[in-house]
């Protein structure tokens, strides 16, 4: 049984976690590879065997997505100037152009074409035999039913609803071996699960939802990846870039670079709302700051901003396993609602240390020969780096007056997501290591819930090559050699 979950206006839709940083969650087939920046790896070879898996048949399923969705790059300007000044800084060996997740520099995968068109995992089901599958697209599932009539829980189907409103049911064959599985994500599937009836009692019982089974690890160690950006000015047009050269260090952080998404002079004055694009992501106030005043001033704001503000790129550091960790919960009982989610940025002092080495590496891109070179600017010091980082971090995240002078601080003011949140159904506490959902039949969860950590310096392609992993051990399971694959 497989249903598309889209959202009624969007392929996206923004949710703002409890720590003032808005992210983004697909609702559309193709899921987070129709939304995000296309950069393709896997994972290393050290989080395949904590995971479990089976390493001959990960090495079939990342070829299997690869030969159908992923292309090579062809690196300009800005990617190159970054190739170089990672090595410069120490960021060695130059590993090429590589899907694997090895220390140094390396350029990665992308699912765009050299046509600089983006191919999603809904491509995948060309693959797929036409008369062993069913898609229903514009299909929202508002939940999972069950049968709790026997000893154990068991999934029976699901209700959906249609683009018109309409609710329909969708049930199990009657084999005992079919199941639910959910791909919903890692803010999906904690909520479905939830909404369902699985999860805390007593969140459950507190919007009268009916307790299928008492989970309390549903929704908790939700983790995302900070990442802050260093601001490169040019003064040369600059191409437009996604993430291609990435550098895998032993500081904990990796390091990546975008360029050529600034705005026209006119489209600075334009009003966005709350939420800005120029850093090419998206970060707002506290919900408690959101106040109409606060727009006014953001909106304002905006419109002394400088044009140079918005010429060149930025430098990219993430922190590559972050120990702090939050929560998901359910704010009401509508699906199409977001939950309440926090990921608690920086509250563990080891990803805050990493963060201000991160940064620091950054600032000394910045700075190297080839990025001036490149972008035809004078040398600047570190603090007018950041400076120029901070104004151009166009959100409403109270800054401090020490934001460049204290890059701790400038990294909890600055920071930003790069959409690779994770966790919320854990191995162990919430599924098995089959990913069956724990005291329940016939029912699987197969995504990022159930990473405790965000595989290779981007999860796209860990998730598409899982779902072909799993897809593979269940048809064996069920039907042998039969199986054919």
């Amino acid at each position: 049984m497989t249903l598309a979950d889209t959202s009624p206006q969007s392929a996206s839709q923004y949710f703002i976690s409890t720590d003032g940083v808005l992210n983004a969650r697909a609702r559309v087939l193709g899921g987070g590879s129709s939304i995000n920046a296309g950069f393709y790896t896997r994972a290393s070879s050290q989080f395949i065997e904590r995971m479990g898996w089976d390493a001959k048949l990960v090495n079939e399923s990342f070829p299997w997505v690869e030969r159908q969705i992923v292309h090579q790059p062809k690196q300009e300007g800005w990617q190159k100037a970054l190739r170089d000044s990672l090595l410069d800084v120490g960021v060695s060996p130059f590993n090429g152009f590589t899907y694997d997740h090895i220390y140094g520099t390396k350029i990665g995968g992308t699912i765009f074409d050299r046509f600089g068109r983006r191919h999603t995992a809904a491509e995948l089901l060309a693959s797929a035999n036409p008369q062993k599958i069913t898609v229903l697209i514009r299909a929202t599932v508002q939940k999972i039913v069950f049968d709790t009539s026997g000893k154990r829980p068991k999934a029976v189907g699901v209700i959906f609803k249609d683009e018109n409103g309409n609710q329909h049911q969708a049930f199990l064959a009657g084999n005992p071996k079919s199941e639910v599985i959910l791909s919903c994500g890692a803010i999906g599937t904690p909520q479905m699960l939830k909404l369902s009836g699985v999860g805390p009692k007593a969140e459950l019982e507190k919007l009268n939802i009916s307790v299928v089974l008492d989970n309390a690890h549903i929704g908790k160690g939700m983790a995302d990846n900070p990442m802050n950006a260093v601001f490169v000015p040019s003064n040369r047009p600059v191409e437009q870039s996604l993430i291609e050269t990435v550098g895998i260090t032993k500081l904990g952080v990796y390091i990546e670079a975008s360029s050529g998404f600034g705005e026209s002079r006119d489209s600075i004055h334009c009003h966005h709302g709350i939420m800005s694009a120029e850093i090419g992501q998206l970060s707002t106030i506290p919900p408690k700051q959101r106040t109409p005043e606060a727009i006014q001033d953001y909106i304002r704001n905006k419109r002394t901003l400088p044009h140079e503000a918005f010429k060149g790129g930025f430098i990219l550091e993430k922190i590559a396993s972050p120990i702090s960790t939050g929560e998901l919960s359910l704010i009401n009982t509508n699906v199409d609602d977001n939950p309440s989610v926090s990921f608690n940025y920086f509250s563990h002092p080891l990803d805050l240390k990493r963060c201000v080495d991160g940064v620091r590496m950054a600032a000394k891109i910045v700075q190297s020969k080839h990025f001036l070179n490149y972008t035809q600017c004078d040398q600047k010091s570190v603090e007018a780096i950041l400076n120029a980082s901070v104004r151009a971090n166009v959100n409403l995240v109270p800054k401090h007056t020490n934001d460049t002078k204290s890059l701790e601080q400038f990294c909890k003011d600055t920071v930003i997501t790069i959409w690779h949140y994770h966790g919320g159904c854990h191995v162990g506490k919430v599924v098995s290591t089959e990913y069956k959902v724990l005291g329940i039949d016939r029912l699987r969860v197969v995504d990022g819930s159930t990473y405790d950590e965000s595989p290779g310096t981007n999860p796209q392609g860990t998730v598409l090559m899982m779902g072909r992993y799993m897809g593979v051990k269940i048809l064996r399971q069920r039907l042998g050699k039969a199986a054919g694959v």
